[in-house]
Formats: structure tokens, sequence, C-alpha cells
């Protein structure tokens, strides 16, 4: 059985007709989780952006999940935030927004970061970027990048869900679906081009690509 899954990130810009476009991805096929993300806007032109986006994914059981800002997060009731390493404390995320929040952290290649923000009481923590992104800048040269062997020595050892991001896309997911990734984060490969024939084509190579 292969239980890995996708979680949609959204695109900086979601005025306009991005609504339309989240619909016909989530009705595409199963997605767990979708983060909105955001940059240079304040808190209540966001909290506008995000209205319609949030109503999309409870109507499709689909998380939302707000990226960097407890504060919004918390405004929104979103159901969690997913938090960089200069964003805040997971353990001042979960006072702020409750126990049921899901709260996830970036951990980029570090085994050290990620095992802090489980001890912390992080819902999921995310490994990348794997592979060049498009969509966001990443700290790592290609050689400091991780690769898979970091999702399987997570699984072997925890039991907290670990989310592969950076570059992925149904072509290359197959080695990250094999090492035990829960979730695949994905960005740029469903939002260049048709989105409901991505969401299909990432099931597709996630179902093919699991272990034996």
């Amino acid at each position: 059985m292969i239980d890995c899954q996708l979680y949609l990130i959204s695109p900086l810009d979601v005025a306009g007709a991005f609504s339309e476009r989240l619909e016909r991805a989530l009705a595409a096929g199963p997605v767990a989780a979708f983060q909105f993300r955001v940059k240079g806007v304040d808190e209540h032109e966001a909290a506008r952006l995000a209205a319609p986006l949030q109503e999309i994914c409870a109507a499709r059981d689909c998380a939302f999940i707000v990226n960097d800002s407890v504060s919004l997060a918390r405004r929104l009731k979103a159901d969690g935030v997913h938090l960089g390493q200069d964003d805040g404390d997971v353990r001042e995320a979960r006072e702020a927004l409750g126990r049921e929040a899901q709260i996830g952290v970036t951990c980029h290649a570090s085994r050290h970061l990620a095992m802090e923000a489980g001890e912390a009481g992080a819902d999921y923590v995310a490994f990348g970027s794997f592979f060049p992104s498009g969509t966001k800048d990443s700290e790592h040269r290609p050689q400091d990048r991780p690769g898979p062997e970091i999702l399987a020595w997570w699984q072997r050892l925890f039991e907290i869900p670990c989310v592969a991001i950076g570059g992925i896309t149904p072509a290359n997911c197959a080695p990250l679906v094999s090492a035990g990734a829960d979730f695949l984060a994905v960005s740029g490969a469903i939002w260049a081009d048709d989105e409901a024939e991505a969401v299909a084509s990432f099931h597709r190579a996630i179902a093919a690509g699991g272990p034996p």
C-alpha cells in the first residue's frame, strides 16, 4: 500500500481566476492539504484572498495551511501553519492555534532540525529542496541537497509524517515515494500548466513509484 499524498502549495499570485484553478485541481484527485503562500501583502489583504480558497478546500476535505504567519492562521481559523526556520517557535504556535492545528516545519537537509521540530511538537517535518525549484530560492548548493535516504531514515525512526519539497514533478518523484515520503509538496509542477492534468499525473506517478 502506498500512503504518499499530495500537498499543494499556492503560487504567489492567487487573485483573479485562481480560485477556479484550485477547484479544478482538487476535483482531479485527492489532495491532502493546500498551503496558502503569498508574499508582500498585509494581513487584511491576505485574509481577503484566502477566504474563497479556504471555502474550496473545506468543501473538498483538504486541509488549509497558512505559510509563515501564525497570526493569519489564527485569524482565518485555518487548519494549520507551516513554519520556516525563521518564522517562529512550534510551542508558541501551538499555544496560539490550539491542539488540533497542524504545525509543520521546514527542516531543509538537517536531521538535527527535524528532530528538534519533532521534540517541540510539530505535526510534520519538511525536507528539501530535493531538486532545483523555480518557485522558491533554495538555500542548498546542489551538493548539499538532501537525497531520498533522509526520508527513509526518518521513517525508520519516527512516527511523525515527513514531507518532501522542492522541484518535485511526476517524472522525478518515484525515488521520494519509494523512500517513504508521506507527502509530496508541489507548486510549480501543478500551476505552470494544466493543474487538473498535473494532479492526475502525480497520482499516476505515486501509484507507480512506491515500494514493490
